[in-house]
């Protein structure tokens, strides 16, 4: 059996608001070692392969060395923990932000050592009340303690720890749009580069983590790489939050070790199917991704492992989707969303998501004909790539994925069944 709750979600660690009870479990070990060997950290980061968790897994390492070489020493520099989360399926982050408030600001602050930021915000989504509370309480109990004081004694001035409330849309967890916003602008994503690394906030390099990378970094820097990489299964390293949801027994969050299958997710930690019902697809990290099926089950949760699946661990949602479900229906909601969603400042994005939303509201409701079919497959060629962020590409993923894997519920709408 994999050592399990190590990392996050160690139940004794879940303190929420209380400085003192982190720290009386070994909070605070990690961000003392960052201030005693800083120039060492990016490198501890890297052997344990730390990926981001927020999307790509782009190696997190690599995102803090981008950011330490840029716009050499000296001035503002910025890091941001993005705790938006507003995607249909994730709610990873908010419960971090709830009830490990200072595992994740002492991973910013380790990442404030290692890149020399002198600002460190917790960007939060307005309609997570919660969260948004808890984190303004442990923000103000950190600002007198001794480590911030190390912190900005090495850093040779002031030392800024706040929490800024996102627009609460979904576009504002786009990295740039998070720039925007926090300079105090409507959330436009604008075109990269120069990437926030380079200019970010009022033009200083930024990093911006998502909340559960941050929230790995301190065990990583008390119990070392070698511990953190020996938490995954097989090549994978770590652990990983999966948002487990739809129509599974026990829907909820789940730390388990990176690698673990689709199918122990789903059925061993998940309890299997609703009574009655058969497994017959998921949507993998969100609805933005190639939807996976029964054949796919055998596929390690790991980066590499479904992106040879043409999908994306992503945020490691997991939306299951039962036989008997319309996956028409399905589409259709989540394209509504990402229609909703779109800000409006790129003209193929906002009217081609609500393109494919009225084209599959026609299918689905029984109006549609071959001809609607045909322009959805056309709009999957052309919108790609088509916006300054990725929020059209998820729209015609998810459209996609649905037409190649589920064409015969598309024709069964077509000849009104």
């Amino acid at each position: 059996m994999h050592r399990l709750n190590q990392v996050l979600l160690a139940m004794d660690r879940l303190v929420g608001a209380d400085l003192a009870g982190w720290l009386a479990h070994g909070g605070g070990t990690g961000l003392a070692r960052a201030l005693d060997h800083p120039a060492g950290v990016i490198g501890v980061l890297a052997e344990a392969d730390l990926r981001g968790m927020g999307g790509a897994g782009f190696p997190t390492h690599r995102k803090w060395a981008f950011v330490a070489a840029a716009g050499g020493s000296g001035g503002d520099r910025y890091v941001v923990c993005n705790g938006n989360e507003d995607e249909p399926g994730t709610f990873k982050d908010r419960f971090l932000l709830e009830h490990a408030p200072h595992q994740v600001i002492e991973g910013a602050l380790i990442a404030a050592t290692a890149v020399g930021a002198n600002h460190v915000i917790l960007y939060v989504n307005p309609h997570q009340t919660e969260a948004l509370r808890t984190c303004r309480e442990a923000v103000a109990q950190w600002l007198d303690h001794p480590l911030l004081a190390r912190l900005a004694a090495q850093l040779g001035g002031a030392v800024t720890l706040a929490v800024v409330p996102s627009s609460g849309l979904y576009i504002g967890g786009e990295e740039t749009a998070v720039v925007a916003t926090i300079e105090g602008g409507f959330p436009f994503p604008r075109k990269k580069p120069p990437y926030p690394g380079q200019s970010g906030i009022r033009g200083a390099p930024t990093l911006i983590n998502n909340t559960e990378t941050l929230a790995h970094v301190p065990h990583i820097l008390r119990e070392g790489a070698a511990w953190y990489r020996d938490l995954g299964v097989g090549a994978a390293c770590g652990t990983k939050l999966y948002s487990l949801s739809g129509d599974v027994l026990r829907p909820g969050l789940y730390e388990l070790p990176m690698g673990t299958t689709l199918e122990d997710l789903i059925f061993s930690f998940g309890g299997g199917m609703l009574q009655g019902k058969e497994f017959k697809a998921v949507f993998t990290g969100g609805p933005s991704n190639t939807l996976l099926t029964k054949r796919d089950l055998d596929v390690p949760l790991d980066f590499e492992s479904v992106r040879e699946r043409r999908s994306r661990l992503g945020t490691g949602a997991m939306i299951v989707i039962s036989e008997g479900t319309s996956i028409v229906r399905k589409v259709a909601e989540y394209v509504q969303f990402f229609a909703d969603g779109s800000c409006g400042q790129c003209p193929p994005c906002k009217g081609g998501t609500f393109q494919l939303a009225r084209l599959i509201h026609r299918i689905d409701t029984g109006r549609g004909i071959r001809a609607d079919l045909e322009a959805l497959e056309n709009l999957c060629r052309i919108l790609p790539g088509s916006g300054r962020c990725g929020l059209i590409d998820g729209a015609v993923t998810v459209v996609d994925s649905s037409l190649h894997t589920f064409r015969e519920e598309y024709e069964s709408h077509l000849l009104g069944r």
